[in-house]
């Protein structure tokens, strides 16, 4: 795998679990209001918070690895000690 594709491979997690948070963090509020409103409980916001939540932390590390951090630092740690 080239530089490149392993770049837009990196950028398009990154894009999606941008997506996927800014999708949770609307609906939530949605429900949370409808919660408020009609129901008087908040069941359904908790429930769709923890199952929807495990899925945008799973984006999260897919998106934002310790790895691919740990390459950066080394990467960068290589071109300081060779100025």
């Amino acid at each position: 795998m080239d530089l490149r594709q392993k770049a837009e491979q990196r950028v398009d997690a990154k894009i999606e679990f941008q997506e996927n948070l800014y999708k949770y963090l609307i609906v939530n509020v949605i429900i949370a209001v409808i919660c408020l409103l009609f129901l008087n409980s908040f069941w359904l916001l908790f429930l769709v918070m923890f199952f929807w939540g495990l899925d945008v932390l799973d984006k999260f590390f897919k998106a934002y690895s310790i790895r691919d951090y740990r390459e950066d630092m080394i990467e960068k740690e290589l071109s300081r000690m060779g100025e």
